[in-house]
């Protein structure tokens, strides 16, 4: 998913005279987004620099270094958000020492949203948009924020029935559930420990916190039963539109699997005698975040601004 996003913010870049060809470009990444900053940059005649989180694995490190990106990888830390606050930093050191670059802030600008017009497009064709509920982890809100906000938008002006049901993991700050913590991980990629600033909080209608045991069991599931090996936050997400679909029978669910399964083979598919039933799994539905339960929680959000969550008293 990142790959559209991150070709249509360079090409955006390039067009309007932010970036040359030969410039760097900069960016901090747990995994996907530095595979596909690599990719535009290479398609582009331009340098890429990562500072990379300690998941990233060998297969993506190999594949980078084809690319010509140069990657720094922290070093191994069980800490998620010290790992977030160690790779930010290091990116300012870096724009510290080399001015000329150009940090792509794929958490923090709206930049990231253009790539995913094309996508909405493509889904309105095949679903005809209205009636829809799309189903994905927020992130940083690039993906699911930007298709709901472009297959919400019609020629004739209104806005179609578009719902958005947003997927995180416990411990993340962006919907406000970092008083719960994973025994487990905080999945990368879908969540995050420190805020961000380009996810639209209004935009989400529906909001499911889901635990690694959870999606674990949702990864576990999809490759058996449909045969799609697909990563942790793809696990999240079908295991919340399966719940989607069953609550409204009437609409088309779509669901964003966004990456592979490969680099999740040790973490999650080697423990798969250790998945649960789905039949055994049911969200717990709660008005307020404060009420949050592992292994997995559902709250309307009502499109809802950031600091007026609904529920809140």
């Amino acid at each position: 998913m990142k790959v559209v996003s991150a070709l249509a913010a360079v090409r955006h870049l390039l067009d309007n005279g932010v970036v040359r060809r030969g410039d760097t470009l900069l960016d901090s990444s747990s995994g996907i987004y530095a595979y596909a900053l690599a990719l535009a940059c290479h398609r582009h005649g331009m340098r890429c620099h990562i500072v990379g989180s300690t998941t990233v694995d060998h297969t993506l490190r190999t594949q980078l270094a084809v690319l010509g990106a140069t990657l720094e990888r922290m070093e191994p830390c069980n800490d998620l958000k010290l790992d977030q606050k160690r790779r930010v930093e290091r990116i300012h050191e870096i724009l510290a020492e080399h001015p000329e670059y150009h940090w792509m802030r794929q958490y923090h600008d709206d930049v990231h949203y253009l790539g995913y017009r094309a996508v909405a497009h493509r889904i309105r064709e095949a679903t005809g948009a209205d009636g829809l509920t799309v189903v994905g982890g927020v992130g940083s809100g690039a993906s699911t924020g930007a298709l709901a906000r472009y297959l919400r938008e019609t020629p004739d002006g209104r806005e179609a029935d578009v719902r958005l049901v947003g997927v995180q993991p416990y411990g993340s700050v962006t919907f406000g559930a970092e008083h719960v913590s994973d025994p487990e991980i905080i999945i990368a990629g879908i969540g995050s420990s420190i805020p961000f600033g380009n996810v639209s909080h209004e935009l989400y209608d529906t909001l499911h916190w889901i635990s690694f045991d959870a999606a674990l069991a949702g990864s576990v599931d999809l490759l058996r039963r449909h045969a799609v090996f697909a990563g942790l936050s793809t696990g999240a997400g079908y295991l919340a539109a399966r719940h989607e679909r069953d609550r409204s029978p009437e609409r088309t669910v779509l669901f964003i699997a966004a990456d592979t399964g490969h680099r999740y083979v040790d973490t999650v598919y080697a423990r798969h005698h250790e998945a649960a039933p789905l039949s055994d799994l049911t969200p717990c539905e709660v008005s307020h975040q404060s009420r949050l339960a592992l292994p997995w929680s559902r709250m309307d959000w009502n499109r809802a601004p950031a600091t007026t969550p609904a529920g809140a008293s």
